[in-house]
C-alpha cells in the first residue's frame, strides 16, 4: 500500500531521530561537479530511515532529502532550482516536498524556514535538521576549497 499521510507525520514528528557523527561530503559517484554524502538516521521506533544530500557550488543548487527505505524520499528540500508540481503549478527556490498519499514526493511548496542561502550548506543543514527533528550528534563538515578549485 505504501505510506500513509498519518504515518509520514508520525515519523516526521518523531523527536527521537538523531545521526551520530560528523559527515563528510564524498565525490558524486558520476563525477559531476556535486558533491554528496549519505548518512543513517537512527531513532527509537527503528524507522528504515537515511539522509542524502547534495551541493553543486558551481550550479548553485543544494538538496536535502529524508528517505523511508521502504518508499522513497519523504521529505526534502531543494535551493538553486524551482519546481513544476503535479498540478502544473511552477515553485520557486527554495521549496520543500512533503510526502502526501496523493502525490507521494512530487508536490512542493516555498517555506518560511529556510533563510541561508544554497552556498552556506552548513547553515542549510542545520536549518533542515531542525525542521525535520533530527538530532545530528556531530557536524556536517564544509566543502573545502580544493573541491571548488577542482571544478574551476
Amino acid at each position: 500500500m505504501g505510506l500513509s499521510n498519518s504515518e509520514f507525520e508520525t515519523i516526521l514528528a518523531d523527536t527521537t531521530k538523531q545521526i551520530d557523527g560528523d559527515i563528510d561530503w564524498q565525490e558524486d559517484e558520476d563525477h559531476s561537479p556535486a558533491l554528496e554524502f549519505r548518512t543513517d538516521v537512527r531513532s527509537d521506533a527503528g524507522w528504515p530511515l537515511f539522509v542524502r544530500g547534495s551541493f553543486n557550488s558551481l550550479a548553485g543548487t543544494l538538496t536535502f532529502a529524508l528517505i523511508l527505505k521502504t518508499d522513497g524520499r519523504m521529505y526534502g528540500l531543494d535551493l538553486g532550482k524551482d519546481h513544476h508540481n503535479p498540478t502544473c503549478q511552477m515553485v520557486g527556490d527554495p521549496h520543500k516536498h512533503r510526502w502526501s498519499e496523493g502525490f507521494r514526493d512530487k508536490q512542493a511548496y516555498r517555506p518560511d524556514d529556510i533563510t541561508k542561502p544554497a552556498d552556506d550548506p552548513v547553515g542549510v543543514w542545520r536549518q533542515f535538521c531542525l525542521e525535520a527533528r533530527i538530532v545530528h550528534n556531530g557536524a556536517l563538515r564544509q566543502p573545502t576549497p580544493e573541491y571548488r578549485e577542482t571544478f574551476l
